[in-house]
């Protein structure tokens, strides 16, 4: 409705300002301010001003006399506040959100016919999933699922690094060592079991004499020399390493949950011949030179040459990656990265070289992220394994998240509400999704340390607190309908005229604006500022407006149906942020 309502007002000034025979081609649409009772407002007096010779409220006057609502659905009454145009709701606007805002569906935008390819995580198959690569997963899936509802056809896709020398160090270290010489693993999982040859193997090189180390590093180069040369038992040997990592730490990435589409192997390109297609390419290009023993591109702009091809003929992780996003290119019509933002200038040298191949780099782009740190600022390295691993914050969260659960739970609630199979599902809904939510929550190019005072607050923004507004949504709903009550179909406005009521309800609107802002942008941190102030409205809402003792039942069964919408707008808005909607706290 708020969409429907802004194309509305968008349609009233180009109309007034063609009647006035002023400019159309900048309207100034915008959200009014705070302490404006607005839908939609607009500061295109700003901008004529020059032109006309007037003030902007003089200009704002003009403009606003000139559009008639009665010639419009939704548009209620036109007036000004200095220099701003603002378009209030018809009655219609009232009842028709209320009425859309109940289905499952609300929010979701029209099919757009544009298929999206979403990369994220990404991370190398060498060991467990970090905190400090946390952000990539929880930010690239709330990207996708907010893309996803915004009408686009969306694919998600882990690009498996297994081609590069830590695999072959890996695969080496596999093979080299037995089990009798590590240490038990820190889980009963296969990531946490492999793991351990590579920190092993990566010890080995740095203590080994000059001769062990020849040897082992001639072992390492046999086997990256395999991959570039399609030798398919090479590929079964790198296989088995990765395979089995990537089995792990996929159960963790479903903790989250972030699942995939398609994981997308690196070697994929090798053997395809694609990679050897992208070098010859490459040294066809006037900036091509081969200098200290390799290939490479001087970029335009750029202190630091690309390398893209090796003395000895081993291709780069780049170089593999350009015939990974031409693959991208010929599937997709928009390619979309999430990627740490130290990687910012291998990716700046990408898209370069994809437009020195002829290709369009407005069809891809990077959302970039910092590190998640923790208290104390541990370290993050598999190679040393040291750090913290994502399934130990998952786990505490959960276990944090039960000792708050069960201390708000009184003897009655929990002998006569909850049972213990209640009390574990709600701490793994209420932990997991603290975690999720306060990390997309953020812009993800700013640093941010987790305190998980702050992730589990239930009295301040965070995700126990907007989640305690769905859930509380649903009591008052299964309340009513023991009572025998039910939502209206169709709302009366006049019953709704309470500033609190009114205030949810602009809110619940506004949210496929947000769904809408948040896709173009690619910033799914929007959703969870929205669902912030989401909370705020209901509870004041639900402090001021009494739903099930209201005066009479005409106006019960219409606060109901706000209630309603207020659940399934909150509800998808969460789910937007792959943030668990719980029916009971």
């Amino acid at each position: 409705m708020y969409l429907s309502l802004r194309s509305e007002a968008e349609d009233a000034l180009q109309a007034a300002l063609s009647a006035l025979d002023l400019p159309t081609e900048d309207l100034g649409i915008e959200r009014p301010p705070e302490d404006v009772d607005a839908a939609v407002a607009s500061s295109v007096a700003f901008r004529l001003a020059g032109e006309v010779g007037a003030p902007p409220p003089k200009v704002a006057a003009d403009v606003a006399a000139a559009i008639d609502p009665a010639d419009y659905d939704y548009l209620g009454r036109v007036d000004t506040q200095g220099p701003y145009i603002n378009f209030f709701p018809a009655d219609r606007y009232v009842a028709d959100t209320v009425e859309r805002a109940q289905s499952e569906a609300y929010g979701r935008l029209d099919d757009r016919d544009t298929s999206v390819v979403v990369e994220h995580t990404s991370a190398n198959p060498t060991g467990p999933v970090h905190v400090g690569r946390a952000r990539n997963p929880i930010v690239g899936d709330a990207l996708a699922r907010v893309l996803d509802f915004a009408g686009y056809d969306v694919d998600t896709h882990y690009y498996v690094n297994d081609a590069g020398r830590q695999v072959a160090v890996f695969t080496w270290a596999y093979e080299t060592f037995d089990e009798s010489d590590l240490p038990a693993p820190d889980r009963d999982k296969p990531d946490y079991d492999l793991v351990r040859y590579y920190r092993k193997g990566n010890a080995y090189l740095e203590d080994a004499d000059p001769d062990e180390e020849a040897a082992a590093e001639a072992e390492i180069e046999a086997v990256m020399q395999g991959l570039e040369a399609g030798d398919e038992e090479t590929y079964e040997r790198v296989g088995e390493v990765v395979d089995g990592v990537l089995d792990g730490m996929t159960q963790t990435l479903e903790r989250l949950p972030a699942e995939f589409d398609e994981f997308v192997k690196e070697t994929r390109f090798m053997r395809s011949g694609a990679t050897d297609d992208v070098v010859d390419r490459l040294r066809d290009l006037d900036e091509a030179v081969y200098e200290e023993d390799a290939w490479q591109l001087d970029l335009p702009g750029f202190e630091k040459n690309l390398v893209f091809l090796r003395s000895d003929d081993t291709t780069l992780y780049t170089t593999r990656d350009i015939a990974h996003h031409e693959w991208k290119f010929d599937n997709y019509d928009r390619a979309v990265t999430v990627i740490g933002e130290d990687h910012k200038l291998t990716f700046e040298q990408l898209n370069e070289t994809l437009e020195l191949l002829g290709h369009d780099t407005d069809r891809l782009d990077q959302v970039f992220y910092s590190w998640v740190n923790l208290p104390g600022g541990e370290g993050m390295s598999t190679r040393e394994g040291t750090g913290v691993d994502l399934d130990d914050l998952l786990d505490e969260a959960i276990d944090r998240a039960r000792d708050e659960v069960e201390d708000r739970l009184d003897d009655r609630l929990r002998d006569d509400d909850l049972g213990e199979g209640d009390v574990e599902r709600i701490a793994e809904q209420v932990g997991t999704g603290a975690v999720r939510y306060d990390i997309v929550s953020k812009q993800p190019t700013k640093s941010i340390t987790f305190e998980w005072e702050r992730a589990l607050d239930f009295e301040a923004q965070s995700a126990p607190y907007v989640q305690y507004v769905h859930a509380r949504a649903c009591g008052i709903l299964d309340e009513a309908e023991s009572e025998g009550l039910e939502p209206a179909e169709t709302v009366d406005p006049d019953l709704l005229d309470t500033d609190a009521e009114r205030d949810l309800l602009r809110t619940i609107a506004r949210f496929p604006a947000v769904v809408e802002e948040a896709g173009e942008e690619l910033e799914p941190h929007r959703v969870a500022t929205y669902t912030r102030g989401f909370a705020e409205r209901f509870n004041a809402f639900y402090r001021e407006c009494p739903v099930l003792t209201a005066e009479d039942e005409a106006t019960r069964r219409a606060r109901l149906a706000l209630v309603a919408a207020a659940r399934e707008t909150v509800g998808n808005a969460l789910g937007l942020l792959g943030v668990a909607a719980p029916d009971s706290m």
